[in-house]
């Protein structure tokens, strides 16, 4: 039998997203979109923090609609920074409207998804790492779209955040060689 990637432990939440979610290639923009945000809300914490008010966070922010939250303002900041089911951090709130603003914008011009995938040349990087400390926290590629973010407007997009998100959808496959994940991502990589 092969071995999952051991960072996501057995926490049954955590060990859900590894085998189903983390590392498969996702092309929905609306998706890309929540991830990028939810990984900017992660910053400074464990994801698995996040995760657990994964929920929350969907119903807080009207399910990462961008055109509701581009319009959002003051009123929704302050009620937001009062749910405890989320992370708190003004700065990360109104960061998610602007990315809400910005997300607009990049997708009437030429589409949020093919934006994000162009950084991978639109297909999912192979990385082939036999242990955790082949792992790596950024790439070429991710200080490149997190310069390219910031410069639309997306906040809380550092490079690191930005590996991350990468890795989480698939345009970086870091499973381990040994994690049966790496196999079924490499596979829907095409």
């Amino acid at each position: 039998m092969q071995d999952r990637c051991s960072w996501c432990g057995d926490d049954p939440l955590y060990v859900a997203y590894h085998d189903e979610e983390w590392g498969l290639p996702e092309r929905d923009p609306r998706a890309l979109f929540e991830m990028l945000m939810l990984e900017g809300f992660q910053a400074g914490l464990s994801w698995i923090t996040i995760l657990r008010k994964r929920e929350n966070f969907r119903a807080a922010f009207a399910g990462f609609d961008p055109e509701t939250l581009a319009g959002w303002g003051e009123a929704e900041v302050e009620r937001l920074l009062q749910d405890a089911g989320i992370v708190r951090h003004r700065g990360k709130i109104t960061g998610t409207i602007a990315g809400a603003q910005a997300y607009l914008r990049i997708e009437a011009r030429e589409g949020f998804a093919n934006y994000l995938w162009k950084f991978v040349g639109n297909k999912p990087i192979q990385n082939r790492l036999r242990s955790m400390a082949d792992a790596q926290v950024d790439s070429a590629e991710s200080r490149a779209m997190s310069k390219a973010l910031k410069s639309e407007g997306f906040k809380f997009c550092g490079p690191t955040i930005t590996y991350a998100f990468m890795q989480a959808t698939g345009m970086v496959n870091d499973h381990m060689l040994t994690c049966p994940g790496h196999a079924k991502a490499a596979a829907l990589a095409g």
